[in-house]
């Protein structure tokens, strides 16, 4: 049985008079339907996904590069005005992206440089925490899913995400500026979203799920070899564990105890 956003919030609303837990509440609303819909993209069991960033060979040009490719695979829409903005990848300075890393003796060149940002794929991920319908979730495999025909739109999970990694539909995507989106969607095989969900990142789960490289990481490569290095955190032999053995790397607020898995070569 479907139930509408305004049926949800009724009986969320009643559960939290009760006291019940929000699992209560969403099994009350959907028994035995939610598993099924996060299992929609497969998962890739016994694998644990990171990311290390190269910020030593990434350019201006290859992080556009990266920004359009994953904005074109995922229609993530131009809307013409940084108020409205939806991201997925996006590029910040280094003072904003490593704020409790910084000090007086950094020179410009770093301290003013873009850096490339995503989700971080937490392993231990506080936006999965607050979600009261389960739309985000996190994956055996350590995936920061999000799923928004079960979003609400409460923006919990943006208000508990540390690192600004999510954003929110205000409008409706699928009436974007055509001027600035002739070819919106992009990817006819990927979902168009509507009005009032939250998106982000999904380390391209769809892609990852075919044996594919992530499409920033895959637009890098074009690009030069090693800037992005997507693998398996659980394997030792992997191309991601051999790069953290040999080269300092740094993960934003790691203080906050989220357990970011992007790793910066700064």
């Amino acid at each position: 049985m479907g139930v509408d956003r305004r049926g949800f919030l009724k009986i969320a609303g009643i559960s939290a008079l009760l006291g019940l837990g929000g699992k209560t509440a969403i099994d009350f609303l959907a028994p035995g339907d939610l598993e099924a819909s996060m299992d929609a993209v497969p998962l890739t069991e016994g694998n644990r996904w990171a990311m290390v960033i190269d910020m030593q060979k990434m350019d201006e040009e290859m992080m556009d590069k990266c920004i359009e490719a994953c904005h074109s695979e995922h229609n993530v829409p131009d809307l013409g005005n940084p108020k409205d903005e939806v991201k997925w990848l996006f590029k910040e300075e280094y003072e904003h992206t490593f704020p409790g890393q910084k000090h007086d003796y950094i020179g410009d060149e770093v301290k003013h440089k873009n850096f490339l940002l995503l989700c971080n794929h937490c392993s231990n991920p506080p936006c999965c925490r607050v979600c009261p319908t389960k739309a985000t979730w996190q994956r055996k495999d350590g995936v920061v899913m999000m799923d928004q025909h079960r979003c609400i739109g409460c923006r919990f999970c943006m208000a508990a995400c540390p690192f600004g990694a999510r954003s929110f539909n205000w409008g409706d995507p699928r009436k974007a500026p055509k001027e600035l989106n002739p070819d919106f969607p992009t990817n006819q095989d990927y979902p168009t979203r509507e009005k009032g969900v939250v998106e982000k990142c999904t380390f391209c789960a769809e892609r990852i799920a075919k044996g594919q490289l992530p499409a920033c990481v895959e637009a890098a490569n074009e690009i030069k070899e090693n800037v992005l290095t997507f693998g398996d955190l659980a394997d030792p032999d992997s191309g991601v564990r051999a790069i953290l053995r040999k080269h300092y790397t740094i993960r934003r607020k790691p203080e906050l105890g989220t357990e970011p898995n992007i790793f910066y070569i700064v």
